[in-house]
Formats: C-alpha cells, sequence, structure tokens
C-alpha cells in the first residue's frame, strides 16, 4: 500500500505526547543548569584552592623571611666577633699588662698608633680601668688616618654609659654595638690579663670598627643600609605587592636596640603562589569546561537527539495518520525504554483502530434487523472469546497447593528451612494470582469497551430507523483511511491501496459515511476476488465543484455489465450466485439520499472493474455558512 492518510492520534495521545515537543527548551534547561553548576563549581574549586595554596605559600614566606633575618643577625654577630677576636689579643697580653699598671708612651707610640690600629681594621681604641677610668681613648679616620676628637668624645661618653663588666660577663671577651655620633660600630671588649691569661684582670681594652650601610650590603649580598632612626628592639617586615622591607635591629650593650639593618626583598614565593594559584585556578576551570563540555555533547548525543527522533516520528505519526513504529536502535536504558513503550502505545492503537475500522465496515453491511444483530454478534466475539479464555483458565497455583501449604505454615514444628521455602511458595503463588487478576482486569476493559462499541452500534441503528442522521463536519479522507485497512484482511488477495492524504471536509453523518464507505470496499474486495487474478488495486479520489464534493472509488475486479447498473441498489439483488442478497448497496443508497448526497455504480463491463461515485455537499461550504 502506497503512503497514505491512515488518519490521525485520538486528541487524548496528542495531549500525552504534546509536552515532549519542545526538546530545544530541554537542551536549553540542561545548558543552563549545567552552566550553573559550572559557576558554582569554579568559585568552590577557587576558594579550596585558595584555601590551600595561599596559607601554604605564606608559609614558604615567612619562612623566607625569618631567613632573611636570621641570616643578618648572623653576619652582625659574626662582624662583632671579628672585632671579639682582635681585641681579645690585645687583651691577654703581657704589654697591655704592664700598661694598664704603668701607662708609658712608648707602648701608646708602638701599639695604639693609627697605623696599628689600620692594620688590625679598627677605628676606635681605649684602655679603661676597672673602675670606670678612661686611661687612653683614640678614634682615627679610616681614609685619612688622622685622629677625629669628636668621635673621640663619643667614644668616652659610651664607655662611661656602659657597664664593660656586664657585656664581658664570665667570660675574658664581649661584644656588642653602639652608636657613636652618627655612625654605629661594632665595640668588642676584652679584660686585661697576662699572655698566658693569669693575673687579675687590670682593666678593659675596648676596639671599635664601624659599620657602614656598604659593609652591610656586602655581607647580606643585598642593598641594605643601616637605619638610625629606626631603634625598635622588635624586627619589622613592610609588605608590598612586589617586595617586603625588612628592619633587624641591631642590638646594643643592654639588649635594646640602636640601629636597624633595613633591606628589601622581591616577594618571589608570593607571586610564585599568586601565579600557581592563578595557574591553578584556570587550569581547573578549563577543565570543567570541557568536562562540561564533552557532558553536553553526551546529553546531546544520549538524551535529547533520541528524544527529538522520538518527537519527529510522533510528528510524521500525527501528520500521516500512519501507525508506523519507531525504529528501535536496540538501547536498555530509560530512552529505550521509552521507544519501545511508544511503541508498544503504537501497537495497541493500530490494534485499536483496525478493531474499530472492521467494526465499522459491519455497521454497513444491513438495515434490517437481522443485519444490525450480525453486527452486534461480530462486536460481541471479543467479549466471547474473553470471557470463554476466562472460564477456561485454569488457577494459576492449585487451591488445595495452597491450602496445604498454608497448613503446614501453620504447624509450630515445622522447621525454619521448610518454613522458608513455603513462605515462598505461597508468596509466589499470591504474585501469580495478582497477575492473572490484572490479565483479568485487562480482558475486561477491552471486553467493556467492545461492549460500548456494541451499544452505540444499536443506539446509532435506533436513532437511524426513526429520525434523519444528524449531518456534521467530517473528514471524508479520514474516513477512507481508516475503512482502507479492510484489505489487510481480504482472502486470496493482494490489494494495493491508493487514496488523498489531505483534509477534505463534507457534510455528512460521519458513522452513517464509515459504514457506507466500508461497504463499497468490501464490494470492491470481492471483486477483485471473484476475478481470481490474486491481486488488485483501489483507488480513491476526490473532487470537489462549488459546494459540492465527488467521491470516487474505482477498482480492478470482475466488474458488470452497464444493462444491469440500474437493478444493483433493489433490496436482495446480488451479483454473486451463491448469495441472496447484496451487500447493503439498497442501504448504502437510501443513507446517501438521507444524508442529502448521491451514489452510482459504475463499469465498462465485465473485467474492466468498476467506479463507485458519491456526491455530498461541502464541508468548508458549511463552515462559511455558520460563520
Amino acid at each position: 500500500m502506497p503512503s497514505a492518510a491512515m488518519g490521525r492520534l485520538p486528541p487524548a495521545v496528542g495531549r500525552q505526547f504534546g509536552r515532549m515537543r519542545t526538546p530545544s527548551s530541554l537542551g536549553a534547561k540542561l545548558v543552563l543548569i549545567m552552566t550553573a553548576v559550572g559557576l558554582v563549581a569554579a568559585v568552590a574549586i577557587t576558594l579550596l584552592l585558595a584555601g590551600i595554596i595561599t596559607p601554604s605559600f605564606t608559609k614558604l614566606e615567612d619562612k623566607a623571611i625569618a631567613g632573611h633575618v636570621e641570616r643578618t643577625r648572623a653576619a652582625l654577630s659574626e662582624y662583632a666577633a671579628k672585632v671579639e677576636n682582635a681585641v681579645r689579643d690585645y687583651g691577654d697580653w703581657n704589654d697591655s699588662y704592664a700598661y694598664m699598671a704603668h701607662p708609658d708612651a712608648r707602648f701608646e707610640r708602638e701599639s695604639f698608633s693609627p697605623l696599628a690600629m689600620s692594620n688590625i681594621g679598627v677605628d676606635g681604641m681605649a684602655y679603661v680601668t676597672p673602675g670606670g677610668r678612661i686611661v687612653i681613648a683614640r678614634w682615627r679616620d679610616p681614609v685619612s688616618g688622622v685622629e677625629r676628637p669628636a668621635l673621640r668624645a663619643r667614644l668616652t661618653a659610651m664607655i662611661g654609659r656602659t657597664d664593660l663588666g656586664r657585656v664581658v660577663g664570665r667570660q675574658s671577651s664581649g661584644r656588642f654595638y653602639a652608636r657613636v655620633g652618627d655612625r654605629v660600630a661594632a665595640i668588642g671588649v676584652a679584660r686585661v690579663r697576662r699572655s698566658d691569661g693569669s693575673g687579675d684582670a687590670r682593666g678593659y681594652v675596648l676596639m671599635a670598627r664601624a659599620i657602614t650601610s656598604r659593609q652591610i650590603s656586602a655581607l647580606l649580598q643585598l642593598n641594605a643600609r643601616i637605619d638610625l632612626a629606626a631603634i625598635a628592639d622588635r624586627g619589622t617586615v613592610t609588605p608590598t605587592r612586589s617586595k617586603l622591607t625588612i628592619a633587624v635591629p641591631i642590638p646594643g650593650a643592654d639588649g635594646h636596640a640602636v640601629a636597624s639593618t633595613r633591606f628589601s626583598v622581591p616577594r618571589e614565593v608570593s607571586l610564585l603562589g599568586r601565579r600557581m594559584l592563578l595557574l591553578a585556578v584556570a587550569g581547573s576551570t578549563m577543565l570543567l569546561l570541557l568536562v562540561l563540555i564533552v557532558l553536553r555533547r553526551m546529553i546531546e548525543r544520549l538524551v535529547l537527539r533520541p528524544l527529538h527522533r522520538v518527537e519527529g516520528h510522533m510528528q510524521r505519526v500525527r501528520a500521516s495518520g500512519s501507525l508506523a513504529l519507531l525504529e528501535e536502535d536496540g538501547r536498555r536504558d530509560e530512552v529505550g525504554s521509552l521507544g519501545r513503550s511508544f511503541n508498544a502505545m503504537l501497537r495497541q492503537l493500530k490494534d485499536l483502530r483496525e478493531q474499530i475500522e472492521v467494526q465499522s465496515f459491519d455497521l454497513g453491511r444491513s438495515e434490517s434487523a437481522v443485519a444490525v444483530m450480525h453486527n452486534v454478534r461480530n462486536a460481541l466475539n471479543p467479549i466471547s472469546t474473553i470471557l470463554s479464555q476466562g472460564i477456561a483458565q485454569p488457577a494459576p497455583v492449585d487451591r488445595t497447593t495452597i491450602d496445604r501449604a498454608i497448613g503446614e505454615l501453620a504447624r509450630s514444628d515445622m522447621p525454619d528451612a521448610r518454613r522458608q521455602k513455603l513462605a515462598a511458595f505461597v508468596a509466589a503463588a499470591l504474585e501469580a494470582e495478582i497477575a492473572n487478576r490484572e490479565a483479568t482486569r485487562r480482558e475486561l476493559t477491552i471486553g467493556r469497551e467492545a461492549m460500548a462499541h456494541v451499544l452505540e452500534i444499536i443506539g446509532q441503528q435506533q436513532r437511524a430507523a426513526h429520525e434523519r442522521p444528524v449531518l456534521e463536519v467530517c473528514d471524508v479522507s479520514d474516513i477512507i483511511a481508516r475503512n482502507a485497512t479492510i484489505a489487510r484482511y481480504s482472502q486470496g488477495a493482494s490489494i494495493a491501496f491508493s487514496f488523498p492524504a489531505g483534509p477534505s471536509p463534507v457534510l455528512a453523518s460521519r458513522v452513517i459515511l464509515s459504514q457506507v464507505i466500508g461497504n463499497l470496499f468490501g464490494n470492491a474486495v470481492e471483486s477483485i476476488v471473484a476475478r481470481g487474478t490474486g491481486s488488485g488495486s483501489i483507488a480513491a479520489t476526490i473532487t470537489q465543484a462549488d459546494d459540492r464534493v465527488t467521491i470516487a472509488i474505482r477498482d480492478d475486479g470482475e466488474g458488470f455489465s452497464p444493462e444491469i447498473a440500474a437493478t444493483l441498489f433493489q433490496r436482495g439483488f446480488s451479483t454473486r450466485a451463491h448469495k441472496s442478497g447484496g451487500l447493503g448497496l439498497h442501504w448504502c443508497a437510501n443513507s446517501m439520499n438521507a444524508m442529502e448526497g448521491s451514489l452510482k455504480l459504475e463499469s465498462d463491463g465485465p473485467g474492466l472493474g468498476a467506479v463507485a461515485i458519491l456526491t455530498l455537499h461541502a464541508g468548508d461550504q458549511a463552515l462559511a455558512q455558520a460563520a
């Protein structure tokens, strides 16, 4: 059969699947949801990485700062230790020990001269008695080597403010830093004793070596400077975006700072942490974006595209009326289950349509009570079959066996293993009984529908017997498509059908017109079978002229002589020798007259087929008049 209009889906089915006609909106919702999830995930990943990476690199930066501070303190201590080592040589010296007992100019010229101080590498020297009296003190200029009285005075003033005994303590020497004018100097102090370390100390020898910004920079390998204004006892760290400014206190004799060493270092660790954080966030965001894109593609491929395929097939079914099954792709997931359920629904609708079409064909076979009862009998056949099957169907499980199992379960001495088996058997029996009951309910539902159809036939026949049929606008193309299904039930012949697919509204009674067309199709099928070729074709055409619509149903069956065309509509006449009457042509003609139409049959002769011509009022003209 060629593709043709086989009717439309029922409105309830259309409404059921109308909710699935917007797959694009579903895709948009999925994209929106995945975008929101991606944004939330990106923010969460950013916060997580920031919470992990930032504190870690902050700790590393703190360790780097502590390392800079320790290196600065070590450099200052090493610088002062050199002065202490130099002054210890003068402290443990017989000449110094003798000088403190009897100061003389010779010792001062030989061991206290600018040349001697230059050789030692100190800027200032002094000998101090245990009581704090300064025996001699000198301060030379490190460049010119000349005496600097002002700085010597500052040196002596510093010595007067300092408790040298506390600096040395129980050791033979000690060191500290002190302010000497506008300079900071490393001070080394040693007790004056004999060369072998014996004898009571006769005082202290003190040496001073100034430390400059250039020297501290060379020691630290950094651009550092001595800050005389910053005298905080605790170091400070001043961070900026790109560098850290660190101030390390220079401790004096009393433990308080006399100045600070200030230098700046780049925040390499912090910058590295920020770059790593940005790289990690960017990488995770790109990975998340890639995952979302892949997920979107997979959803499109696994969910949306199959839904589009189902929706497109459903649209084709609605447009053509042909209940063709959806091609299954063998998927075992939810989408595959949806396709199988959809096909099951189409099969059910197809079966129901064919049942209705066959019943509609049987309705128009006769106008007499016998024909009505015959149609009723045909319609009651499904009910009879259902009842027969229900009566003949045995119980799923023998009642005696169930009673015996329940009786054994009631016994208290029953072993647990046996009890469990009996309980499982009873449960299985109950499930089988429930399934049988559901099957019976479904069959009774089908029977109820068939009974409702029987009541509709009887009611329609009663109304048709007492009054003119109620005319309404109906689609004759849809009626032809529905009745064309009878060709599938023809015996011994393969019949091809063709008919228009577009809507063609006419003014008629839908049920009666369906019976008339069904009778005409039945006549055409029998004519093709009687011809004996084993195959044939039936073609229906619809034309409209003014307010009249003409339906021509042409077959290539055995045909008839033009002379007997007028007698075909007589009651009881038949061209079949084995029949006592026709297939309701008399009733069909009267029904067409009742619907303000006409019916006539034409043939070119035996073996040349026949054509049935129906004429009705156009439905669109009736709609225009009603408007």
